[in-house]
């Protein structure tokens, strides 16, 4: 018996010393007969720390019964409330949901235990994701009450960063960021075990992202880079930060940084973390989408869709790059209006690029009213960014030149000041457009030439591409053609539609057809037969 006692106590300081891999195998060795409870809950939370997921569910919930058999609430519940966090991070809500019931069940004799906290809390998040905002913030704040009561530091931190991001979903964004930040001063006294300084550094620095603040997500990213090296290198915790820092570096521009670090952390997370890895071949898809790498997006979605993800709107973004219309109107059918609000923007924002390339003015119309509601209930630069975007594009659509540079100049100025640079460069090709349609060449150039270089040095070539088309030469046109207008020549010449040139070009039927009017305006001639001889003339067909 003493032998024993002195394997399971090496166990346990092993366990103490942060040394997971050697607490693992000497819990592992052991007769199973003669662990307790809480040896069980040492040997899940050691496999989990190596990534061994099955395996650690599997002990943990060993360890739920035996705490429960001996009548131990206390300890009953915090196991039964650890199940209910993995099983929703897991993507598996309905079982999270029964580990919730069982939670609240034991904690219900124990008014005064710390458990209450954390279960309000998990409550809180719980019904953030269901759009449920008001509940939320109140179960956050109840669970900060119980946090204050307590001695114990992780639900105090845990409770303030669920208040902090309640208050950012109901757009009390000021707010809820210095709760963030407040929570994040535990982390970096080092006040919290390693499980909860790895949940505050993940959901602060995706909150960070989400609203576009590039420097603080960086600053945390950094922090969480020197945290994670001093962990085992095989805990789950180098992997769910990498995907934040390949969302960092992809805003920032770093594509192929970026590319890299989203690429493995799929890779790791794969096996575990499924919620997590598709979110991280989402990622890869979205870089290699910007990077103009066609089929290897539609790679990285697929894998995304294989964990559970709709891959939106990415996936739907990589059928318009592909020039089918049709379908990627399709794919934004599929969407869920339940989405938070970040997510929601963006999703809005494709529709009313995709909506527009179909020609469909109605729907970018409504879309818009609908993502400018949502910026104003949710005040952060992104997100009017990405409203003034959408009405800019919408009015150089209906054929209003001049009205869609008041908000395309905004949009542009903003994701400046946001410091993210492939969302001006796009601003900027926009903004060219525009100037061309309202017949000022020479400034469009410098939008365009400023879009391009932006482009070149993050490697976008389909942007680069695509900018290069619209600054050929006018010189070299006759009868003062744009490089666009004759692109819509010769493919008139072609024999091409208005619609078959619109998904040739990713352009709106609309754009088209007021291509066209240019067009014979320029040449002198009324009728598509006429513009085809003139373009046979003059080798443009």
């Amino acid at each position: 018996m003493a032998e024993l006692e002195t394997e399971l106590e090496r166990a346990r300081a092993a366990a103490a010393d942060g040394d997971w891999a050697a607490a693992y195998a000497t819990l592992r060795e052991a007769d199973p007969a003669t662990l307790d409870a809480r040896d069980l809950e040492l040997l899940a939370d050691a496999a989990w720390w190596i990534c061994e997921t099955e395996e650690s569910l599997a002990h943990r919930q060993k360890a739920y019964a035996a705490f429960a058999a001996a009548a131990d609430d206390e300890a009953a519940a915090g196991v039964a409330a650890r199940l209910t966090m993995e099983f929703f991070l897991r993507g598996q809500p309905s079982v999270g949901a029964g580990w919730l019931g069982r939670a609240q069940r034991h904690a219900r004799e124990l008014p005064d235990s710390p458990n209450q906290g954390y279960l309000l809390a998990i409550e809180s998040t719980v019904k953030r994701f269901m759009g449920d905002l008001d509940a939320s913030l109140d179960l956050a704040q109840r669970a900060v009450e119980a946090g204050r009561r307590s001695s114990d530091r992780n639900l105090f931190a845990m409770a303030i960063h669920s208040e902090g991001l309640a208050l950012i979903a109901l757009g009390r964004i000021r707010e809820g960021v210095a709760l963030l930040d407040e929570a994040m001063t535990s982390v970096i006294a080092g006040e919290l075990t390693p499980f909860f300084t790895g949940i505050l550094y993940c959901n602060v620095i995706a909150m960070c992202l989400d609203l576009g603040d590039l420097r603080r997500a960086s600053e945390w990213a950094d922090a969480s880079t020197v945290w994670c090296e001093t962990l085992p290198p095989d805990s789950p915790y180098p992997g769910l930060c990498r995907v934040n820092r390949a969302v960092v570096a992809r805003m920032s521009g770093s594509l192929d940084e970026a590319e890299a670090e989203a690429g493995l952390a799929a890779e790791q997370l794969a096996r575990f973390a499924p919620e997590d890895a598709r979110y991280a071949f989402y990622q890869v898809g979205e870089i290699r989408r910007e990077r103009g790498d066609l089929p290897g997006a539609e790679e990285a979605f697929e894998r995304a869709r294989e964990l559970g993800s709709d891959a939106l709107p990415g996936l739907a973004l990589l059928r318009l790059a592909e020039g089918k219309l049709k379908a990627a109107a399709a794919a934004m059918q599929l969407t869920d209006d339940s989405k938070l609000p970040p997510e929601r923007a963006r999703i809005l924002a494709a529709a009313v690029e995709i909506a527009i390339a179909n020609d469909d003015l109605e729907t970018a119309r409504d879309r818009t009213a609908e993502l400018d509601d949502l910026a104003k209930g949710f005040p952060a630069l992104p997100f009017e960014a990405l409203a003034l975007a959408s009405q800019g594009a919408v009015l150089l659509a209906d054929g209003d030149a001049r009205g869609s540079l008041v908000p395309l100049r905004r949009a542009c100025g903003l994701w400046q000041e946001l410091k993210l640079p492939y969302e001006t460069a796009q601003a900027r090709v926009l903004c060219g457009r525009a100037l061309i349609a309202a017949g000022e060449s020479e400034a469009a150039e410098q939008e365009f030439r400023a879009a391009r270089a932006v482009f070149e040095r993050l490697g976008a070539s389909a942007d680069v591409a695509a900018v290069s088309r619209e600054l050929a030469e006018p010189a070299s046109l006759p009868a003062g053609l744009t490089a666009r207008e004759a692109e819509v020549l010769r493919l008139v010449a072609a024999g091409k539609t208005n619609r078959d040139i619109a998904v040739e070009l990713v352009l709106s039927v609309h754009t088209v057809g007021r291509h066209l009017q240019n067009i014979f305006a320029k040449l002198g001639v009324s009728t598509r037969a006429a513009a085809t001889a003139y373009a046979f003339e003059h080798d443009l067909a």
